[in-house]
């Protein structure tokens, strides 16, 4: 033994020493051969006050296919840009990348805010841009005849030699207007945004109201389902690209492009090629040293405990902190790359976990509302038992959670030590229920979640799930009660104590069945065989009930449509969706809000198929809800404002125009409905 140690160190120290040089030398071969797309979008746009913009812009050094199409930014002189959005040209005064927003000011009536010839009302494209809350509208007229009645404060000046004539210029705030007036002999009329802090400062001065108005501008939010991704594929090293379809794509250092995210961490750059030797050689020659006591020490004086360690349950319940004492797992500050929280601070922020602070029950443990010290407001998961199945559902939500974030999955901010007292998992909080909740549960009012919002809440909810199977990851669990909602009726996607981390070029996992009743996919049912399928069956589902409002399963309904997803497809088949549908959706008496229900209805009934190969992708279901949304974006403005809680705010509505193109949604006869085979 004295000698075989000795020699054993030695191979090891070789081996380690020259893997760990051949590590971290082998990237920087790839990184030579990457795509010269992924150098070019390292560039940002810059001009005059505005820097180091990034997707979806691009313009100067940024190629197009670094950005969307319309996003093009046009440098003059190098101090200001603009941007052309509805065939109109706008000054951008502001970019917020952490709010997805940008502050932009008419051009031509930033010059002259009394024009001289006809001009356009400011309009904007509504498939890409939205108006924010703090967005007023002005009805500006300019050259009337003098209006008897009318207060002083809505005239404003432009000094012009109709005013000399005895006539007027009139700005009213749009819903203010009283339309019975006639202003048919007005020369000019038009819409101009501005924003509510200009038109509080200046309402008693209609001619600065104006001024100001066009000149600090107002605000548009450009952040859509692209943008959203775009934060998933920069975690994972990629850079944002686009292509003249409208198609998001990542592209990635070593020269591939994907749909959502690259499949592995970056490479390092080509000018750190002697940082790498140096670091291989030192973190391979201390991690030699420090393995090599480490191992020396652990064979000698436990190779009895050695057998006893490996035994495969004990195995199963280990994590990558069982070799520290539970004291220091208790107070330590790290776990899988989240905070650890010790049981008595949760036991404080929650009240001892009143009953009174419950948030939820489920077939894993229970949700308690609790604040912690620093003021962040926190729903704490405590599992019903600390046994292996508990264990594993502990560790497999942490690893997944800190593996991946999107804007849509919630977040977990720490948990408490395997070894603690008790496994609690704390997420942030959110405060506004489950979409179970509002659809046919405690806080389900009629009417008070109109379609636009549940539209929303289905495309927001498959980019969630799409990124998840991008990243190799099925939920398995996808359900209303897992679908949480921010105070803007935002999607959180949670509970992911059941998903499982798909291996690499596998067409599926085979495992018992587990999730929950009324949405477990039929195949997999039979076969035990897990893919990513089985998720999009699950999301036909959530599709299903946010059209109809009814629960997924209920047994007071006929024994053919205890399941929701049977009396779908019975439904949907039969041309009879008018009786599945919510009658407060307004099916029968909006025709734009019935093809869009259609177009869902078209997309559920792909989802259900008992076939899994007939289903579509997450990522095709995420396309084909962006593309129903975007066919008929003129109308919904009011429903998304309400929506928000605000009461006093200009409904955009007025602005939207009437779109002349009728859609045909593709329906399927009786005669094409899949037999359920499984």
């Amino acid at each position: 033994m004295k000698t075989s140690v000795p020699l054993f160190l030695f191979f090891f120290f070789f081996f380690f020493f020259f893997f760990t040089v051949v590590w971290f030398d082998l990237p920087l071969c790839s990184a030579d051969d990457a795509h010269e797309e992924f150098k070019a979008c390292s560039l940002y746009y810059n001009c005059g006050d505005l820097v180091n913009v990034t997707y979806p812009f691009w313009g100067n050094e940024r190629q197009e296919f670094c950005g969307r199409r319309e996003f093009k930014l046009n440098c003059k002189h190098n101090k200001t840009t603009t941007i052309e959005i509805s065939s109109i040209e706008f000054h951008v005064l502001n970019i917020s990348r952490s709010k997805h927003t940008m502050t932009i000011a008419r051009s031509d009536l930033r010059t002259d805010y009394c024009p001289k010839i006809e001009t356009k009302t400011t309009t904007i494209d509504y498939r890409l841009f939205k108006y924010t809350l703090n967005d007023l509208n002005l009805s500006v007229w300019y050259d009337c005849p003098l209006q008897p009645g009318i207060l002083d404060n809505y005239r404003f000046t432009c000094g012009s030699e109709g005013e000399i004539r005895g006539r007027a210029n009139y700005a009213f705030e749009t819903e203010a207007l009283n339309r019975s007036r006639n202003m048919s002999e007005c020369r000019l009329n038009i819409e101009v945004t501005i924003t509510k802090e200009v038109f509080e400062e200046t309402h008693k001065n209609r001619t600065m109201a104006v001024e100001q108005g066009v000149k600090r501008g107002f605000d548009v939010e450009y952040g859509d389902f692209y943008t959203v991704a775009c934060e998933g594929c920069k975690v994972y090293g990629g850079k944002c690209g686009g292509n003249a379809t409208h198609e998001f794509y990542c592209i990635c250092s070593d020269g591939d492009i994907h749909p959502y995210v690259c499949k592995s961490p970056p490479p390092p750059g080509d000018n750190d090629v002697w940082k790498k030797y140096v670091i291989g050689f030192s973190c391979g020659f201390g991690g030699v040293m420090m393995m090599s006591v480490a191992f020396f020490i652990w064979f000698r004086l436990h190779k009895k405990k050695l057998a006893r360690t490996y035994t495969p349950s004990s195995f199963l319940l280990r994590n990558n902190s069982s070799n520290l004492p539970a004291k220091e797992l208790e107070t330590g500050e790290d776990y899988m790359g989240v905070p650890l929280f010790s049981y008595e601070e949760l036991e404080k922020a929650t009240d001892r976990f009143n009953p009174a602070k419950e948030l939820g029950d489920g077939g894993c443990g229970t949700v308690y509302y609790g604040k912690l010290p620093d003021g962040r407001e926190v729903a704490v998961k405590r599992l019903f038992e600390n046994n292996y199945r508990r264990v594993e559902h502990f560790m497999n939500e942490v690893e997944i959670l800190t593996r991946l974030r999107h804007p849509h999955l919630v977040t977990l901010y720490g948990c408490t030590s395997r070894h603690c007292r008790e496994l609690l998992l704390v997420y942030e909080f959110i405060p506004n229920g489950t979409v179970a909740d509002h659809l046919h549960g405690e806080r389900a009012k009629p009417g008070e979640l109109p379609w636009h919002t549940r539209l929303k809440i289905a495309i927001e909810t498959a980019s969630a799930l799409a990124f998840l199977h991008a990243s190799e990851t099925i939920h398995r669990d996808v359900k209303t009660t897992n679908i949480l909602l921010d105070s803007n009726f935002g999607v959180k996607v949670a509970d992911f104590g059941l998903s499982r981390l798909f291996p690499t070029q596998a067409s599926h996992v085979s495992t018992a069945p587990q999730g929950t009743p009324g949405y477990l996919d039929p195949e997999y049912h039979e076969c035990y065989q897990l893919t990513i399928k089985s998720d999009v069956f699950s999301f036909g589902v959530v599709l299903v009930e946010l059209i109809s409002s009814k629960p997924a399963v209920d047994i007071t309904r006929h024994r053919h449509e205890i399941n929701l997803w049977t009396m779908a497809i019975n439904k949907i088949g039969g041309d009879e969706l008018h009786e599945f549908v919510d009658p407060c959706l307004g099916f029968e008496t909006d025709e734009r809000v019935r093809d869009m229900i259609c177009g869902v209805a078209e997309l559920a009934f792909q989802c259900l198929q008992s076939v899994k190969d007939t289903r579509p992708t997450m990522s095709e279901a995420l396309e084909i809800l962006k593309n129903i949304e975007s066919q008929h974006s003129g109308q919904g403005k009011t429903e998304e404002i309400n929506v928000s809680g605000e009461e006093d705010v200009v409904v955009k509505g007025e602005l939207v125009p009437e779109s002349p193109d009728s859609v045909v949604v593709p329906w399927m006869s009786k005669s094409s409905t899949p037999n359920c085979s499984g």
